[in-house]
């Protein structure tokens, strides 16, 4: 079997949080995400975002976090912006439009939405009832295409939508690894006072599953719970999250397993450089989408998987590898090996 540079979800979880559920698998909790471990893992997570009004909420999965989020903070004649490249856009089989929201794509090469990608938006729905009326950006950190989010622009993006009384709600699934990526100027801290939402990735940086949604805006934060429940979202056994947040969230565990699945990106990244290699986008997370000839692929592809991610001109196609948290260092070497005999 070939090893897999697929995702970054394809192992189990950190050794830390196998050990945790053992050591506490016996002890008797409330349900429900009322567990004292889902509470501490809470409050762990407002000193790390320096905001005790900031509320909490332990969910499975990404798709399940977007949904919740969106069709919850959304009225019924109300609508998204996001990048073409956005999960909620490309990945969730329509969970957005299904929910009674139309999502308005951006065709955005880098993956970004700025201030006037959102004005063009506005410009064509004129706040008539005639027409749909956008009211949440959403927008991802780490994007889909592995590029992240400067301090200055997630500044523009929050300034524009509250002049303009829109919703900023940030995907977080891959947001460790923007944390950890070189260049980024962020940190948790600021991105809760820029959103009015957020959530923080657990199932694609060590985690068995879960996502930790963080609800910045007080006006957005009562009864969120029961649009959680009415979406099937509620896990009776709610410690199984709170426990695997709270080894994650101690001693910056999932910063630390965030900077390895960067870092091992960043070697395969410098291989192919090493040959000549162009990208579909420059990143510096835990995802990169190198440019080689469709033969080229076919090669690697004998050897290790990936994705396919986008057909080029001149027989040309970039492919996406992504490293995790456990990718086993000496698969990377050998790729990089691999990589390195492309050119010859």
């Amino acid at each position: 079997m070939n090893f897999s540079f697929k995702n970054d979800y394809a192992e189990g979880c950190h050794p830390n949080i196998l050990k945790a559920l053992v050591q506490f698998n016996f002890d008797q909790q409330n349900g429900y995400g009322l567990d004292e471990y889902s509470q501490l893992a809470e409050q762990i997570i407002q000193e790390k975002i320096k905001s005790e009004t900031s509320k909490v909420h332990f969910v499975a999965g990404g798709t399940q976090a977007n949904l919740i989020v969106i069709s919850a903070f959304l009225r019924p004649h109300e609508s998204v912006v996001s990048a073409s490249t956005g999960h909620i856009f490309t990945n969730e089989a329509g969970a957005i439009e299904a929910t009674g929201h139309k999502v308005h794509s951006v065709e955005k090469a880098d993956g970004k939405l700025n201030p006037e990608d959102i004005q063009s938006i506005l410009d064509g729905h004129q706040n008539i009832p005639h027409q749909l009326k956008p009211k949440l950006v959403y927008i991802s950190n780490s994007t889909e295409i592995g590029t992240i989010y400067t301090q200055q622009e997630l500044e523009d993006l929050s300034k524009f939508c509250k002049e303009n009384e829109l919703y900023l709600f940030m995907d977080g699934a891959r947001l460790p690894q923007a944390l950890m990526a070189f260049g980024n100027d962020l940190n948790l801290e600021e991105i809760a006072k820029l959103t009015d939402a957020f959530y923080l990735g657990g199932t694609k940086n060590g985690a068995l599953l879960g996502e930790a949604i963080v609800i910045n805006n007080q006006s957005l934060q009562p009864e969120f719970g029961f649009h959680i429940k009415q979406k099937g979202a509620m896990l009776a056994k709610g410690r199984l999250l709170g426990i695997q947040f709270l080894e994650l969230m101690r001693g910056d565990l999932y910063l630390q397993l965030a900077a390895y699945a960067n870092a091992k990106a960043m070697l395969l990244k410098s291989a192919f450089t090493e040959i000549g290699c162009e990208f579909l986008t420059d990143t510096f997370t835990n995802q990169i989408f190198p440019i080689v000839s469709i033969e080229q692929a076919e090669n690697l592809a004998e050897h290790f998987d990936f994705y396919q991610w986008k057909k080029l001109e001149n027989d040309k196609v970039a492919i996406r590898i992504i490293t995790s948290w456990a990718t086993n260092e000496e698969a990377v070497e050998q790729f990089a090996t691999k990589i390195r005999a492309l050119k010859s």
